[in-house]
């Protein structure tokens, strides 16, 4: 399999992980603090890919080289997943995922900051799709809205989160030194259940973890197991394959699969206006795969 394939592959397969996390967030973000439950998740998935890489015989003492990468990159995505669960509680899940498909156009902006990659003409005019796109849905094509620029308080939160991420997915290139990829997303996922616990201690144990309904439960175990363990093998895999801007495109997915989400959870379609900012995202998914044959990066 090519390397950029492979890349591809994954990234699919990420989209379609993460999308689950906003489905269930939304019914969960409103039952337990946003820092306990991202705290929480980081630990269980730490613990899972540690069980992992032990198995797999892949454990890489490289890792405890130079660990404020991992102060680096925790604090980043720690501070991504304590802002979309604080934006779910008042953001429709198909709309916070839409902030979430502006991250491509970030990361191109960070990925030629950091790691000089240069966007081909296809490749901007597909960011740019995608990003109108994105804002058709965060406005809920209400045209008003935007020119207003009235954003939602949950939008606005989450969006701060996204810049984030979109920073994170090149500096795992930028950072990672030949370690084997679980055990680097381990030690990412094990910084970040360190400092949102040391931050969040009170909350932590503030909360009432016997009382927490069955549907905070079901979540965390998903978003620790699959949306974070799993999916962050695949980032880190996928951020070694393929430029941030690329990487990140599949983002644009995200709405789509949430939508399928949504549906299989009992939730009404959403309205067709709607759709047509989802159309605008997938079309920029499709230029950017198209583009695969062009060079993306300088190195």
């Amino acid at each position: 399999m090519r390397p950029a394939l492979g890349g591809h592959l994954a990234m699919l397969a990420f989209s379609a992980l993460v999308a689950g996390s906003f489905a269930l967030g939304s019914r969960a973000a409103n039952d337990i603090d946003p820092l306990v439950m991202t705290a929480a998740r980081f630990w269980i998935a730490a613990a899972v890919l540690a069980v992992l890489a032990y198995i797999m015989g892949a454990w890489d003492n490289r890792v405890f080289r130079a660990p404020w990468r991992f102060v680096v990159l925790s604090g980043l995505i720690s501070g991504y997943f304590v802002s979309m669960f604080e934006g779910l509680k008042t953001a429709p899940p198909i709309s916070t995922s839409a902030v979430f498909t502006l991250t491509p156009i970030i990361a191109a902006g960070f990925g030629w900051l950091l790691l000089r990659q240069r966007l081909t003409g296809r490749m901007a005019v597909a960011l740019a799709i995608g990003g109108v796109g994105a804002l058709w849905v965060i406005f809920r094509a209400d045209l008003q809205a935007a020119l207003a620029f009235d954003v939602g308080r949950g939008e606005f939160i989450f969006f701060w989160g996204c810049v984030a991420h979109a920073l994170y997915t090149p500096l795992i290139a930028k950072l990672k030194r030949g370690e084997n990829t679980v055990m680097f997303a381990c030690m990412t996922l094990l910084g970040g259940a360190v400092l949102t616990s040391l931050y969040g201690a009170q909350a932590i144990v503030a909360t009432p973890w016997k009382a927490l309904p069955g549907v905070v439960w079901i979540t965390l175990i998903y978003i620790s197991v699959f949306a974070s363990a799993a999916s962050f093998v695949l980032l880190q895999f996928a951020a070694m394959r393929l430029p941030s801007a690329k990487v990140m495109a599949y983002t644009y997915l995200t709405p789509t699969w949430v939508i399928c989400w949504q549906l299989a959870l009992g939730a009404p379609p959403p309205p067709l206006l709607i759709l047509i900012g989802i159309a605008l995202t997938v079309l920029a998914l499709v230029l950017l795969l198209r583009d695969d044959d062009a060079p993306t990066a300088a190195t």
